[in-house]
């Protein structure tokens, strides 16, 4: 009898580390770890991996995106954009320095671990979309895009290349909104490019860029509806209570609110007819929220929050696994191949057309 493929896939999240494990199609593994202890002590999850052990593929956390890089042969032009962190950096992000210490512990074990793509590595995207772009989507917001295909592949049953959606993935730190059409991502607004996340400030004016002049990267988790609030340890479940009664926190719930139609908006100038609108990420969690943004999208097309494969693991980490899956043969090899993940290529820095770019080529790749 054939051996069936054994895959993981991990969601490296600013709240929590989730991991997902597909044994062709049937799930083995769903779990999920606190990012904060992960960030002090990675070998933890490097342990529970080796745990789960014979695998065949592992989607593991994979930052920015890399086009399908294997471990052993990550290096350091592959750290850099794996975190985007300049080696100069006074005081990098314990979550990104705790990642950078698990490269070194994969590296020392024999278990599959490959990283994979963001957004702006995929050929389905026109290369007049990225013109000076880096995130279009992080590679974990990818994975949500390619757990919407499946889903409402499902939820229609129709085949991959008739799904059509705008994902609208509401995280725990950033926003992102993606286009699929005909099975493929056709656009994206990653984290850092979007409107007002829930820690970060998305897309920031020049003119503050200007201001800020050498700043941290720790800069870029701020500035979001909970620091708007006054309150950056605020949970989902208490901005969504506190906004009804709270003037400073209602601020913050129209900025993001608003903010999602929006990016929803600026996306439908490239699929004008969406099947459908589809949610994810940690806020989407949170009841009122959902409620909230469902009834600010209904107007553009029908909105349906995704529905997964597993219980405990994140949208992310769910759709790493199935990616997982395709790429080591599986029964969603059809799926990966439909979306072309396959074909990413290039560096984050390829499209960009600003004075300075040669020197930051020549400095960092």
């Amino acid at each position: 009898m054939e051996r069936k493929v054994r895959v993981i896939g991990v969601d490296p999240g600013t709240v929590s580390f989730d991991v997902c494990g597909l044994e062709d199609d049937q799930v083995f593994c769903d779990t999920t770890l606190p990012t904060a202890e992960v960030g002090a002590a990675p070998q933890l999850l490097v342990e529970f991996l080796k745990s789960t052990a014979p695998l065949d593929f592992i989607v593991a956390p994979s930052g920015y995106g890399l086009p399908w890089v294997n471990i052993q042969d990550f290096g350091p032009r592959e750290l850099f954009q794996y975190v985007l962190v300049d080696s100069k950096e006074r005081k990098p992000p314990s979550l990104l320095k705790g990642m950078t210490e698990m490269i070194k512990l994969f590296k020392e074990t024999d278990l599959p671990v490959y990283f994979m793509p963001g957004v702006i590595h995929l050929p389905t995207i026109p290369e007049y979309r990225k013109v000076n772009k880096i995130d279009m989507g992080t590679a974990d917001k990818l994975c949500c895009a390619v757990l919407g295909v499946f889903d409402q592949a499902r939820h229609y049953d129709i085949p991959y290349e008739k799904t059509s959606f705008i994902m609208v993935e509401v995280g725990g730190a950033y926003t992102a909104v993606m286009c699929v059409r005909d099975g493929k991502i056709i656009d994206g607004l990653g984290g850092t490019y979007t409107s007002l996340g829930y820690l970060s400030l998305g897309a920031m004016d020049s003119e503050l860029a200007y201001l800020l002049g050498n700043f941290d990267k720790d800069v870029l988790f701020s500035g979001g509806a909970a620091y708007v609030a006054g309150r950056p340890d605020l949970t989902p479940e208490d901005f969504a209570r506190l906004s009804q009664s709270d003037d400073r926190v209602r601020m913050a719930w129209e900025a993001l609110m608003e903010g999602v139609v929006k990016c929803v908006l600026k996306e439908m100038a490239v699929l004008p007819e969406p099947r459908e609108i589809l949610l994810s990420g940690r806020l989407c969690r949170t009841e009122r929220i959902r409620q909230e943004l469902t009834e600010r999208l209904a107007r553009f097309a029908p909105v349906r929050r995704v529905e997964g494969i597993a219980k405990i693991a994140k949208e992310a980490a769910q759709g790493a696994a199935i990616i997982a899956n395709g790429m080591a043969g599986g029964k969603f090899k059809e799926l990966v191949e439909v979306m072309e993940l396959k074909g990413a290529k290039g560096t984050l820095l390829d499209h960009l057309y600003i004075k300075d770019t040669d020197r930051l080529r020549e400095k960092y790749l």
